[in-house]
């Protein structure tokens, strides 16, 4: 995979962290790059009473120390281990790949002033799949997320640790048997590898590509839903939502209709007038979440293709910059947003598996034959409602946090990066709860005991049910659970439940 300073989607990031191939540098960059470099080397040897941020002074409210000549690499050392304050568990390898990429991406883009050398030697531990152990907790997302991305940069001197078959290894060690040497970094260098919003970036991306998968199923879980509670097909006519002018709902009601093709279950006459809001304005209501979701690739794809660090050099213009690039309060914003549209599918989700217990619609209480002596299905939409809630207490925004840091000098923090925390969790809360409606509705679809079903939705049941048995009695649910969400989410959801608009 050749890294070229052309626009990235978020598809491409998604294509190299799981492929992960072996990446190298295009001419273009490499020029980029050195060019930036020079420029910079330029200057300081042209004035030696030159004051840059960051290059020769200290960081943050240290800002007008002056720092001397002969100890700017030392100055960027002590930045690296000095930063590298993490805590907490790591960041899952999926998102350290990310990042990796995403700084490299950065970096590349000629405005950092980082040598070649320190920009390939991050390309290294990408092609020999060396990938740096990253505490998750300790960035403010606002002087860029300065303890994660130390750690991630610390191998580069010798320092910190890499995962090696799943087991962290320090990296001196890996060094030295790779014939590394630990590098000495020059002016700059280490304030441009630890400014920027890599890993608020890193999970947010990741987070979308679980968020995509998440709406292709709930739309088809509501349709599997719905087949088993014999629901009302009208809600989703799309003479409705062509008259609201919401795309997305148009697009969930058209997602839903397409997985009910060919069903005969629902010619059945219906007795009940109107479905709860659970079955009838899920339209609505994944529609919105699938708005978040818009919004949410236009900042993250803006970001991908941006340069985050400070100070910025611009060898064209004569200028070098200080502001504020590493900010991630574009970020946050967005985050919360994500974290917003994915309880809400995980909500919804719920209440639908509750009503498939109410013993409605001709359905058994709890799905399970002899009630009372068998709780069915009783627990896991306690489980379902107990993951709900924990979401709704995590979606307290983050982002209206901030508490002043380095003396006053950054007084304004977006949390970004605890936002992209709590978007994880949230996650993997609602993919076990949307598995939850995954088996009450395939429970119930068998409970009717009658052929008929839309064939698409059948697909799926024979599917799942090789993975998770039909329950004719009580038995150990727990397996169940797990199972269901690892065949949903470990596997591409059928086309039939994916339109792109």
């Amino acid at each position: 995979m050749e890294l070229t300073n052309g626009h990235w989607g978020v598809e491409t990031v998604w294509n190299a962290v799981h492929e992960t191939p072996k990446l190298a540098l295009s001419s273009d960059v490499q020029q980029a790059i050195q060019r930036c470099r020079e420029y910079l080397e330029t200057k300081l040897n042209a004035d030696a009473d030159a004051v840059i941020y960051g290059v020769n002074t200290g960081f943050g409210d240290l800002a007008s120390t002056r720092v001397s000549s002969d100890a700017l690499s030392q100055l960027q050392r002590n930045l690296l281990v000095s930063h590298a304050c993490g805590v907490g568990e790591e960041v899952p390898e999926e998102v350290v790949r990310a990042m990796v990429l995403l700084k490299v991406k950065s970096l590349g883009k000629g405005h950092s002033g980082v040598r070649l050398e320190t920009v390939q030697r991050l390309v290294e531990h990408w092609n020999a799949n060396l990938f740096p152990v990253v505490p998750a907790q300790g960035s403010l997302g606002a002087s860029g997320d300065l303890a994660p991305l130390s750690h991630m940069v610390l191998p580069l001197i010798g320092e910190g640790g890499v995962w090696v078959e799943g087991t962290s290894i320090p990296s001196s060690e890996v060094l030295t048997a790779k014939g590394w040497k630990a590098l000495e970094l020059g002016a700059k260098e280490g304030l441009a590898l630890i400014n920027g919003t890599q890993l608020m970036l890193g999970y947010g991306v990741m987070a979308l590509e679980r968020l995509e998968r998440i709406a292709d199923w709930a739309d088809a879980l509501c349709a599997w839903s719905l087949e088993a509670w014999h629901g009302r097909v009208e809600p989703f006519d799309p003479s409705i939502h062509r008259v609201r002018n919401q795309a997305n709902a148009e697009l969930v009601a058209c997602n839903v209709t397409d997985w009910l093709k060919g069903s005969e279950w629902q010619s059945v006459p219906r007795t009940q007038v109107q479905d709860p809001y659970s079955f009838r304005c899920t339209p609505q209501v994944h529609g919105a979440s699938r708005n978040s979701l818009a919004a949410a690739r236009a900042v993250l794809e803006n970001e991908v293709n941006a340069v985050t660090d400070n100070p910025l050099i611009f060898p064209e213009e004569d200028k070098v910059l200080s502001g504020g690039n590493f900010h991630g309060q574009p970020l946050a914003l967005q985050l919360e947003a994500m974290a917003l549209a994915a309880h809400e599918w995980g909500s919804i989700s719920e209440r639908r598996t509750y009503k498939l217990l109410s013993g409605k619609q001709g359905l058994p209480p709890f799905l399970v034959a002899n009630p009372g002596l068998n709780s069915g299905f009783m627990i896991p939409q306690y489980t379902a409602a107990s993951l709900v809630s924990q979401n709704k207490q995590l979606c307290a925004p983050n982002v209206v946090d901030t508490i002043d840091s380095s003396n006053g000098q950054e007084d304004h923090v977006s949390m970004g990066a605890n936002a992209a925390l709590k978007l994880w969790k949230i996650l993997d809360n609602v993919e076990q709860v949307l598995a939850i409606e995954c088996i009450t509705a395939a429970q119930a679809c068998d409970l009717r005991q009658s052929e008929g079903m839309a064939p698409a939705l059948a697909g799926l049941q024979r599917s799942l049910r090789r993975e998770v048995p039909f329950v004719e009695m009580d038995t150990y649910l727990h397996p169940h659970l797990i199972a269901a969400r690892d065949w949903m989410f470990s596997r591409e959801l059928s086309d039939g439940a994916k339109h792109n608009g």
